[in-house]
């Protein structure tokens, strides 16, 4: 399909064409030792690890099992996490930019070992790993990163050129990185699960967590039933028991876009960032008959800049410029969750609450940090020793560069809230063509309006339910998505992705 043949039809990610497990709703109220909220990469590595040793687990998932931020990823597989390593060392030190790498690697490892070892096809491939610049001053960047490299042993080189046609200054390679199908993996992880006993319940929204102070605290679930254990852990992207933590303060959400690309020829090698902006992914898996180029990038604050379709449109167009290829098969897109110091939180939600453990701000990496979160949360519920646990640790807060990032992330919410009230609005529902979304006026009050295809209308009060920020149009993914903390909305208004809870608030559907 071409960027104007899917204009009005929603995204469709090529990992999640697989048959998938199903499972029942939670329809009474269950112990176990561990509740896992979230069925994603971390919910799923966690219950994998912990079943295996004899731990009663429960997921608790609010859709379907891998449909979240994991079923939306390039599945790159990789340590090199941009330009990561030189800034790791300035903020922190050199010891624990070691260990970021080493905790990274070992999730390669993982992946590599298990998919061997329990028979799991999921097209598993060593890679090297490629970060290019495209300006003199991301150049010097390579260089310096390179420096670090140097410093912490890692196995890289600079380059002076990539198999595209692609005008670079130099690039910087990591060796032995991987890719993988994701979604084929966690399949066989999560069988295994079940098999020792895991038990899984699927649209089952967890709603907050009661006796949180107790031996017992019960997570609660839409509609009465609870799950009572020793231990939560909340692996649900945005932590959606958050109160105590504040983690809305101490993150910001960013969405980002891939497109997929059928084609037969042959594919060079290696997967690709690009460190200058716009970025630029680039890497393949294969498929029968050939390979599909999976190209992302086009990162944005959630709700903020342009048209979301644009995003979709300039892949496109780079595709088409470097690889001579015009049309797609897939488009989907990725919100992520950004730290204050670009490192994940990963352990006990706070200082006094040991027995509830999150894994969340993964920064786009998703696919090795997921996996070392589940190694150490499961470390955590097990009471182990892990070398990572400090460097992870959710409490942390370095004065440099949190300070910074804590004021200019907030300033920007306090931006975006006022804005929002402010904005004038020109446009009535009964403009709207079929397929077509955007705020209007509906009755003197700034409200936000969707007409589907058959021409119903769904008219929503575009005020977040989290902190009242006006949520605005995501065009591409046709929902409403809030630019001060990342909640995004479903046309209808329920809700997609947290912090918020509850509902967009319907004012007309006609």
């Amino acid at each position: 399909m071409s960027s104007s043949e899917s204009t009005n039809q929603f995204p469709r990610t090529y990992w999640r064409e697989i048959d998938l497990p199903t499972f029942e709703k939670l329809n009474e109220d269950t112990t176990v030792d561990v509740a896992i909220v979230g069925a994603g990469i971390t919910g799923i590595t966690a219950a994998y690890l912990l079943a295996k040793e004899g731990v009663k687990v429960a997921i608790i998932e609010a859709g379907g099992v891998l449909n979240g931020t994991t079923g939306h990823t390039t599945a790159k597989l990789t340590a090199q996490h941009g330009l990561i390593y030189d800034e790791l060392i300035s903020h922190f030190c050199e010891e624990k930019a070691k260990l970021y790498f080493e905790s990274t690697s070992n999730a390669i490892k993982f992946v590599e070992n298990t998919s061997n070892e329990k028979g799991i096809d999921c097209d598993f491939s060593k890679q090297d790993a490629f970060v290019y610049a495209t300006s003199d001053q991301y150049d010097k960047k390579l260089e310096t990163e390179m420096s670090a490299y140097q410093r912490l042993g890692i196995d890289g080189d600079l380059v002076g050129n990539i198999p595209f046609d692609i005008q670079i200054k130099s690039a910087l390679l990591m060796r032995n990185q991987a890719q993988y199908h994701p979604l084929k993996f966690l399949k066989g992880l999560l069988e295994e699960a079940v098999k020792a006993g895991c038990q899984v319940y699927e649209n089952s929204v967890a709603a907050g967590i009661e006796d949180v102070e107790t031996a017992q605290p019960k997570v609660k679930i839409k509609g009465g039933h609870k799950v009572a254990c020793k231990q939560v852990i909340i692996a649900s992207h945005f932590p959606f028991y958050d109160k105590p933590g504040l983690y809305f303060a101490r993150m910001y959400a960013e969405r980002s876009y891939a497109i997929g690309i059928k084609t037969n020829q042959e594919y060079p090698g290696g997967m690709y960032i690009s460190a200058d902006s716009p970025s630029r992914s680039i890497r393949y898996t294969p498929i029968e008959g050939g390979n599909l180029l999976i190209l992302g990038g086009e990162n944005h604050k959630t709700g903020q800049g342009v048209d979301t379709l644009s995003h979709y449109v300039a892949l496109e167009s780079f595709a088409k410029d470097v690889f001579g290829l015009s049309e797609y098969h897939y488009r989907w897109s990725a919100q992520d969750m950004m730290t204050l110091d670009k490192v994940p939180y990963i352990g006990p939600l706070t200082r006094d609450k040991e027995n509830i453990l999150v894994a969340t701000g993964y920064k786009k990496w998703g696919m090795t940090t997921g996996i070392l979160a589940g190694h150490l949360l499961t470390d955590y519920v097990l009471n182990r020793d892990n070398p990572y646990k400090e460097l992870y640790n959710p409490s942390r807060f370095d004065a440099d560069p949190d300070i910074k990032s804590f004021i200019s992330t907030n300033a920007d919410v306090a931006k975006h809230l006022i804005k929002g009230k402010l904005e004038f609005v020109p446009k009535d529902p009964g403009d709207l063509v079929n397929g077509e979304g955007s705020v209007v006026m509906h009755k003197g009050q700034r409200a936000g309006a969707y007409k589907d295809e058959n021409g119903k209308l769904y008219i929503v009060d575009t005020t977040c339910t989290h902190l009242g920020c006006e949520c605005e149009w995501n065009h591409a993914e046709k929902s409403w998505d809030c630019p001060c903390h990342g909640s995004r909305f479903a046309y209808n208004g329920e809700v997609i992705e947290g912090p918020a809870k509850k509902a967009l608030k319907s004012v007309g559907n006609e």
